[in-house]
């Protein structure tokens, strides 16, 4: 990796020596190192000698997302259908997209360097409509959530999927979640986990009025059409953590997006250790 860039949220006094580390060790190896200009204006004081970029182009080797889960999506957004690896860095809290703790940075770049990592596709979702949505980046990684506005009563969300009606769903919401999204907002509703690499979408409602209502998983070559009916004739509609307002009669479709996301992941971090460890599995005087 001969080019690098950075990006990220404003790093806490705390965390600056982290920082300094991976600038540290990228300059050891040569690498050419650019920041977004996102990250600078977050970060003045520490990365005003930086070269500043607008956007983040197939020329570059890989992008570090230093923060969260959040920051890791934000990484997503700039990369967009260009497909640069994205390396997660957690400055944050919780951190499954963002798998490498700010304590393992110096021994996680070594195994960088040494060339012990592998490059993980992850699938996208792809919103498709008749409005113009999130300024036309219209992709997630973790869901597409169709959810009632405010406080508003109940939605119905009719679904069809291969152009087959499947149900209606009396409810707070629906969303339809990649295997990456399985461990987010479909797990709090009630949805499965799913490994990494399943070929498959669930279908999660939230807060269903219909108790027999279950999370579905279906082939990702599905594609899904949604039919909403609201009593304020509006609801949200949600890519991963960004929302829009959009009225009733706007046409909505969902499948996989014609490219995806890729995740660098450093040798000795696998999805199994992540989920022990963050869900808290296996903390039981019998283990």
């Amino acid at each position: 990796m001969k080019k690098i860039i950075l990006h990220g949220l404003a790093v806490e006094k705390n965390s600056e020596k982290y920082l300094t580390q991976i600038i540290d060790r990228l300059n050891k190896e040569g690498v050419s190192i650019s920041v977004t200009s996102l990250f600078l204006s977050r970060n003045s004081g520490l990365l005003n000698n930086s070269q500043v970029v607008s956007e983040i182009t197939e020329d570059f080797d890989a992008v570090f997302s230093l923060g969260g889960d959040g920051t890791f999506l934000e990484s997503l957004l700039l990369v967009g259908k260009s497909e640069v690896p994205i390396l997660g860095i957690n400055m944050g809290r919780l951190g499954f997209l963002a798998s490498i703790a700010k304590e393992y940075i110096k021994e996680s770049l070594y195994l960088l360097f040494k060339g012990e990592y592998e490059i993980e596709s992850r699938s996208l979702l792809s919103l498709e409509s008749n409005s113009e949505l999130f300024q036309g980046k219209t992709y997630a990684l973790n869901e597409c959530a169709i959810l009632r506005k405010d406080s508003s009563a109940m939605i119905m969300v009719k679904c069809y999927i291969n152009g087959q009606y499947l149900n209606t769903y009396w409810a707070d919401g629906l969303m339809v979640a990649t295997p990456t999204g399985s461990t987010g907002y479909s797990l709090s509703c009630g949805g499965p986990l799913m490994m990494p690499d399943s070929k498959d979408f669930v279908i999660t409602p939230v807060s269903p009025h219909n108790l027999n209502v279950r999370p579905l998983i279906v082939s990702d070559d599905s594609e899904l059409r949604f039919e909403i009916e609201s009593r304020n004739r509006s609801f949200l509609i949600s890519l991963d953590s960004r929302s829009e307002t959009i009225e009733n009669d706007v046409d909505i479709t969902v499948k996989k997006a014609p490219f995806q996301a890729k995740l660098i992941k450093i040798d000795g971090i696998s999805f199994p250790d992540t989920i022990r460890n963050k869900l808290g599995w296996g903390f039981d005087k019998r283990n």
